[in-house]
């Protein structure tokens, strides 16, 4: 008996050890990510007030994930971080503009049409959907292990579009599957009517908003905290980096600050 709990234990130790170094690798491999050479300058730049590392591991994203991105512009931030890691095992979907949008926003999402045909190495298995809040789906109904929107939400609640954004990613999810959501975090000595118009949203707003859809809310991360963040600025959440609405007005001052405070949260679908 002795011997059998010995060798089951030792088993269990042996798989322990195997299963560690895939881990590590998943890891490491996305931490290299973000050291590629791909990467553009800008974005890099920004990476201490993103934390793109920890955002991605607090929602659990790995090298088989299928992960739709709300709306990730030519830009490409966390593109430029999940489509190469994503591309042999997983799938990256680039939930874009469609037809309906703004000359401008239509001009961009032409933009990142042409970054992806450029850099098929690593962008040509992206798949590209349409979004507008309910009218699309981003995705077939139920295949995606996460839905991530990143400083979005809070132009869908001022537009009144948020319910049928909602839905959008509620029908995309798998059953359990992520909903992962970063913006910038409102006061909550005002109401979230009063800083609408700063690009705020009150982070326990936001919970009731999606819990209501048919979310769970698993966890919330502090990665993307800015507590310099005072957030009474004259042009809202746009005076600070990266906009600087302000141009050069008090442009050290909005330096120093840095970033929008932002909460990270996690939701799963019900």
């Amino acid at each position: 008996m002795h011997l059998t709990l010995r060798s089951l234990l030792l088993a269990a130790l042996a798989s322990l050890t195997a299963c560690a170094p895939a881990m590590l690798q998943d890891k490491d491999v996305l931490a290299q990510r973000l050291a590629a050479p791909h990467r553009s300058p800008g974005n890099v730049a920004r990476d201490p007030y993103r934390h793109p590392l920890e955002v991605i591991n607090f929602f659990g994203v790995k090298k088989d994930s299928v992960v739709v991105e709300i709306l990730p512009g030519s830009g490409g931030y966390y593109m430029e971080i999940l489509a190469p890691h994503l591309r042999d095992r997983g799938r990256y979907i680039a939930a874009s503009r469609d037809g309906l949008a703004a000359p401008q926003y239509l001009a961009d999402h032409q933009k990142l049409l042409a970054r992806l045909a450029a850099e098929p190495a690593l962008y040509g298995k992206v798949l590209v959907t349409e979004f507008n809040a309910g009218l699309h789906d981003i995705a077939p109904a139920g295949s995606a292990d996460f839905v991530l929107t990143f400083r979005n939400m809070h132009n869908w609640v001022e537009r009144k579009e948020i319910e049928g954004a909602l839905r959008a990613f509620h029908k995309a999810l798998k059953p359990g599957g992520i909903l992962g959501v970063v913006d910038h975090r409102g006061r909550t000595d005002q109401t979230q009517q009063a800083q609408m118009k700063s690009g705020y949203l009150r982070q326990d707003y936001a919970i009731e908003l999606i819990e209501k859809a048919g979310f769970r809310l698993l966890a919330a991360s502090e990665a993307n905290a800015n507590p310099k963040d005072t957030k009474d600025h004259p042009e809202g959440v746009w005076t600070l980096p990266p906009s600087y609405r302000l141009k050069n007005q008090d442009r050290e001052k909005y330096r120093a600050i840095g970033e929008s405070d932002r909460f990270t949260l996690k939701f799963a679908k019900r």
